[in-house]
């Protein structure tokens, strides 16, 4: 496979990552309180088959119960076959996503029933056409590199749910595209058009342009909907990330090191249970561990220990060779204050420099990931770049540390008119997008205009200019009457399409 990097990522190399929150002696008593869990506490196991396999294995099991209990030499045996590495392939290979790569790429999430209107600031339950035009919007910015289908179409049935996000991801993005799937003859359906894309099923497993998620339950089961789906997206081979959500003080300890036992466990009976069903499948360690708050145990998503809990887990992953889907950059804020930029920007920071191989949720997201806002996905993808030049560092050799340049300048001299200066003002320095930088007087004279100002111009410049399809027309015909669920007046025409 092409090992071309995204112009938007940013390799460490040998260098170790900067935020570390655990030390290796941490990291192995995890891993020895995980396995101790597995051994002594098991787990609870409600898919017949998973429960089988898990049996004939070499588990010890409950038949009354449904409860497995697996020692460490077997969860070693089975975690053994998951590849290191997984690519999500883009329609356009500048968008290929090389996760477990040692690089950093960051995405939406979701799924969320609302978006926040910006002309009312009020939210509202979203729709069909609401995800084109977030899509469309993710596809231009820079510094989200892929589509994971963050809202949820409150009109459609449930069973036209899957199809219609996946069909509006193909033909609105040549990032790759990631989705949450809710039923069963919705898997298939996207994976036999996502095959007529690619061209063949072939071609779609050898560059899977598309991938999806199932969520296990917090703490130590495996359910029976989504213990199928992991079981059935396994042997179709498409990649699959499986994350879990242990919420400290509630489904996990309120210790921090407590709930990264638990999440570890969650994760480590996910990945066994698909690498039983089809040995090496393409699956993605997850994570959407959190907090809640103890004044009244609700659901928290921008907490700062949700960022040190991720970064704590991107340790964890390459402790086993894991490839990671992690989660960071929700707010939750109701609108687009100060509380919704420091929140996903804390979190993201965090996350990112602890070499998270795949943040989802990293953009758009607010209100307890309840909510997404158009203008928080711009406003995001600047507070990305930001994070992408941190994680980049600089290089420290003989012509960055300028010696001679500085020998020619002189006592009291100026660099602005510097060879040098020329060669690393770009290189060196991140220009942002939407970041006032204008003197009072100036800003006053172009409108005094906010970050959520700016961000919203941009979203209306990209909406009202003409759509740009990467399905051309005919094959999105012969989908939509192959697919009769596809709501085809989302998807109409009026201007030849680009691919």
């Amino acid at each position: 496979m092409s090992k071309k990097m995204n112009k938007s990522t940013h390799k460490k190399g040998d260098r170790p990552w900067p935020y570390q929150p655990l030390t290796p002696g941490e990291i192995q008593k995890i891993h020895q309180t995980t396995m101790k869990v597995l051994e002594e506490v098991g787990f609870e196991v409600r898919q017949p088959e998973a429960f089988e396999m898990f049996k004939k294995a070499g588990a010890t099991v409950d038949h009354e119960s449904r409860k497995v209990r697996v020692k460490e030499s077997l969860v070693k045996k089975l975690i053994s076959s998951i590849p290191s590495q997984v690519t999500l392939y883009g329609r356009d290979s500048k968008h290929d996503l090389y996760l477990g790569s040692g690089n950093v790429y960051f995405t939406t999430g979701g799924t969320a029933l609302n978006v926040l209107d910006y002309e009312t600031q009020k939210r509202r339950p979203a729709n069909l056409q609401d995800l084109i035009e977030v899509i469309r919007i993710v596809d231009q910015m820079e510094n989200i590199h892929g589509m994971l289908l963050p809202t949820y179409p409150n009109e459609l049935a449930g069973e036209a749910v899957d199809i219609n996000r996946f069909f509006a991801g193909l033909n609105f993005t040549s990032k790759h595209v990631m989705g949450g799937i809710y039923t069963q003859e919705g898997i298939n359906e996207v994976i036999q058009m996502a095959e007529k894309v690619a061209g063949s099923p072939e071609a779609l497993r050898e560059r899977p342009i598309i991938s999806m998620i199932t969520c296990g339950i917090s703490p130590l089961r495996l359910d029976s909907k989504y213990g199928s789906f992991m079981i059935d997206l396994a042997r179709k081979s498409i990649p699959t990330a499986v994350p879990v959500e242990p919420l400290s003080g509630a489904t996990a300890p309120a210790s921090l090191a407590g709930t990264l036992v638990v999440q570890n466990c969650d994760g480590l009976i996910n990945i066994m249970l698909s690498q039983l069903a089809n040995p090496g499948a393409p699956v993605i360690y997850g994570s959407v561990a959190t907090s809640v708050d103890f004044r009244d145990v609700s659901y928290l998503g921008g907490s700062v220990e949700s960022g040190m809990l991720n970064a704590a887990i991107a340790q964890l992953a390459r402790h086993y060779g894991f490839p990671y889907y992690s989660t960071a950059g929700i707010s939750d804020s109701k609108s687009l204050d100060t509380q919704c930029g420091y929140e996903s920007a804390i979190s993201n920071l965090m996350v990112a420099l602890a070499g998270g191989d795949f943040i989802h949720d990293a953009a758009g997201l607010m209100e307890f990931a309840l909510t997404v806002s158009k203008e928080k996905l711009v406003i995001d993808d600047e507070i990305l770049g930001m994070v992408y030049r941190t994680v980049k560092g600089f290089e420290v050799n003989e012509d960055t540390l300028a010696f001679e340049t500085i020998k020619n300048v002189g006592p009291g001299g100026n660099f602005i008119a510097d060879r040098h200066t020329r060669k690393y003002m770009y290189k060196d320095h991140y220009f942002p997008q939407l970041s006032n930088r204008e003197n009072r007087e100036d800003w006053t004279q172009h409108g005094s205009k906010t970050t959520a100002e700016l961000a919203h111009e941009k979203v209306k410049e990209i909406l009202s200019s003409e759509p740009v399809f990467y399905m051309d027309q005919k094959l999105a015909d012969g989908l939509m009457k192959s697919f009769p669920k596809i709501k085809k007046e989302n998807f109409v025409r009026e201007k030849k399409s680009k691919k």
